[in-house]
């Protein structure tokens, strides 16, 4: 196991940032942490990476309790922050030669390391810019490279695809994909549960300062109600017709979006036919139905709810 935190508790005075959290994660895996915004993943990756003290629990990397000065265990983490975190006043190849070389004594290693890092990003040809020079697609880059040039077997990264392009995010993306192919173990933050869903092995979902569930994308689609999603656009279609379909056998719930009706059912054969059986026998004209299987963002909000968080 990389990674065993069992109990951690985190308190900020009369505050409780963590209460009974629990996560593991095997070597080779990427692990998507998620949760809503205050929900206190930030708080337990820094208590995981010895940057927090906390109250109660138990924290192990690679087998053995961190410390500050747990120096030899922390050459094996890299870190990418969320927030963009270079020096301005270092080029791109001085960037990542600053912090590859927190961790990396041998000169000829590093310099290796570096333009290997600069290859993995697609940074050739930018090594001698000021990052206030760069695009924001280009920085993520940049902040990728300065994290994982030194080859860490463990890495975690904090939403790296924030406000970037498409074009920028699919880098992005399949560049963690290679990460983890070459052997690193990844713990990955975000809020684009899309994201989440292509990517990571396995999902650990928190609220409320704790762990709620963890599992496979599919083991965590099973544990919620919903099974399938049935969209359907109605030409003309009035209110008390809307209730009816509630009735309709394995209905859940049925949410408006726009002109579209979604249709929650729970486990179950033929549900188009039923629905398909309702349309008949209500002379009811569509423009548009379709099927299909929740998705992670179905299960994540049926978790944690659906009010806004700060």
């Amino acid at each position: 196991m990389i990674v065993e935190v069992k109990n951690l508790v985190k308190r900020y005075k009369d505050k409780t940032a963590l209460d009974g959290f629990n996560m593991e994660v095997e070597k080779g895996e990427i692990l998507g942490l998620l949760g809503p915004n205050g929900c206190g993943k930030t708080t337990a990756i820094n208590c995981i990476l010895s940057l927090l003290k906390f109250d109660k629990g138990d924290i192990k990397l690679f087998g053995q309790v961190i410390e500050p000065e747990s120096y030899e265990i922390k050459r094996k983490i890299g870190i990418v922050p969320q927030e963009v975190a270079v020096f301005e006043n270092l080029t791109v190849k001085e960037n990542i030669d600053y912090f590859c070389g927190l961790y990396v004594d041998d000169g000829e290693q590093r310099k290796r390391y570096v333009d290997e890092a600069i290859d993995f990003v697609d940074l050739r040809g930018y090594e001698k810019f000021y990052p206030k020079k760069l695009s924001g697609g280009l920085k993520r880059r940049l902040n990728i490279a300065c994290g994982i040039a030194h080859k860490p077997e463990l890495i975690f990264l904090d939403e790296p695809t924030v406000a970037v392009d498409a074009q920028s995010r699919n880098f992005i993306l399949n560049g963690i994909k290679k990460l983890n192919e070459s052997g690193s173990t990844v713990i990955y933050t975000t809020h684009y549960l899309d994201e989440a869903e292509m990517l990571c092995t396995r999902i650990v979902i928190m609220d409320n300062n704790k762990d709620l569930v963890s599992g496979t994308v599919d083991e965590l689609k099973s544990m919620i109600g919903i099974k399938e999603k049935i969209v359907v656009e109605f030409s003309h279609i009035d209110e008390d017709t809307v209730e009816k379909l509630k009735d309709i056998r394995n209905v859940i719930d049925i949410e408006k979006s726009q002109n579209e009706y979604i249709i929650k059912l729970q486990s179950g054969v033929n549900n188009l036919s039923y629905l398909l059986d309702f349309i008949r026998e209500h002379e009811l004209e569509y423009t548009k139905l379709y099927s299909r299987l929740p998705s992670l963002n179905d299960v994540f909000l049926e978790l944690t709810g659906k009010e806004l968080r700060d």
